[in-house]
C-alpha cells in the first residue's frame, strides 16, 4: 500500500553511447549493438549537453530513430538515452529482476511446455552431470515370501507377499496385485522358477500377466516333450518382458498356467530379498 501516487514501473533500458556526427539530427538507438523503438518521445529521458530534453519539441522518435529539433554541432554531446518503457503498467520487467522468489509455487501449467506441475514434491530431478530421475515415478519390485508349493493345475496366481521397493505404494503383498495409479504405458518384467514340474503337462506357459485390459501368455513349453526330468533339484527360469497399457486403478497379476494332464507336485523356487528367483518389477515407463 502506498500513501499518494503508485509508483510507476517499466522496462527500464539505458541506450549505448551515441556519437555526435556534425550537421545530422537523427540518431539510431541501440541496446547492446541491438536497434530499439520506444513506445513513444514520452517514454525516454535524454540528456544533451548536460540538459534534458524536452519530448516532441526538442526531439521526436520514429521506431528506433531520435531526431533533434535541430541538427547537433562539432562539442554537443548526447549524454544519455534513457527508454522508460511503457510506465502505465509492469509491462516486460527489466532484465535480471525477477527472482524465483517472485514466483508462486507449485506452478500449474506450462502451455508451451506441454508441462504440468501438480506435484505437491519434487517430481524431476535434474543434477549437475544431466541425469534426471523421477523420484515419485511408480516402480514396485515384489517377491515371494514364502514357499508355494503342490500347486494345482490350471491357473494359479505366484503369491509375492514381501516387496524390495514400492516407491507409490502401489503393489499390495496381501493380495499379489499391482494397481496402476494413473493411465499410462508400465513396462513389466517377470521371472518364475519352478521346480518339481511333472512331465506330463501337455503344455505349460511359466508367465502369464493377467490385466484388466488383457492377458498376456509368455514364456510356454509342452513338458512331456522339452522336460526330460522333473526338475525336483533345481528350478526350470521362465522370463518374460512386456509393455502393458493401463487405465487408471487397472489391475495386474502374475500367474502360471498349466493343462490339466499332469500331477499338481510343482513348486515356486522363492529365493531370497538379496537373491530373487521369482518376482515381478513393473514401472511406469509413459
Amino acid at each position: 500500500m502506498y500513501i499518494g501516487k503508485t509508483p510507476t514501473v517499466g522496462n527500464f533500458q539505458v541506450c549505448d553511447a551515441i556519437s555526435v556526427v556534425n550537421g545530422q539530427a537523427a540518431y539510431t538507438l541501440q541496446v547492446g549493438g541491438v536497434n530499439v523503438a520506444p513506445e513513444s518521445a514520452n517514454h525516454m529521458l535524454v540528456s544533451l549537453n548536460g540538459i534534458l530534453q524536452k519530448p516532441g519539441s526538442s526531439f521526436t522518435i520514429s521506431g528506433s530513430t531520435m531526431t533533434f529539433a535541430s541538427n547537433l554541432a562539432t562539442g554537443d554531446v548526447i549524454d544519455f538515452v534513457q527508454i522508460l518503457g511503457n510506465v502505465l503498467d509492469i509491462g516486460t520487467p527489466s532484465d535480471s529482476t525477477v527472482t524465483s522468489a517472485k514466483l508462486v509455487y507449485p506452478l500449474t501449467t506450462f502451455s508451451s511446455t506441454g508441462i504440468d506441475d501438480n506435484a505437491s514434491a519434487n517430481s524431476i530431478t535434474i543434477d549437475t552431470n544431466g541425469h534426471v530421475t523421477m523420484p515419485l515415478q511408480s516402480a514396485v519390485h515384489a517377491y515371494p515370501s514364502s514357499a508355494q508349493n503342490d500347486m494345482a493345475t490350471g491357473i494359479v496366481t505366484i503369491v509375492l507377499g514381501a516387496e524390495i521397493y514400492d516407491v507409490n505404494s502401489d503393489f499390495d503383498t496381501s493380495s499379489s496385485t499391482f494397481t496402476a495409479p494413473v493411465t499410462g504405458k508400465y513396462q513389466v518384467n517377470a521371472s518364475v522358477t519352478i521346480k518339481d514340474l511333472d512331465t506330463a503337462y501337455h503344455w505349460m506357459y511359466g508367465v502369464l500377466l493377467v490385466a484388466s485390459n488383457r492377458n498376456y501368455y509368455m514364456q510356454s513349453i509342452q513338458p512331456r516333450y522339452e522336460v526330460t526330468q522333473d526338475y525336483s533339484d533345481y528350478g526350470r527360469a521362465f522370463n518374460a518382458s512386456t509393455l502393458v497399457d493401463m487405465d487408471a486403478n487397472d489391475t495386474l497379476l502374475l500367474k502360471v498356467r498349466t493343462s490339466s494332464h499332469g500331477s499338481a507336485q510343482h513348486d515356486v523356487v522363492v529365493g531370497s530379498a538379496s537373491s530373487t528367483e521369482t518376482f515381478l518389477t513393473v514401472h511406469l515407463a509413459c
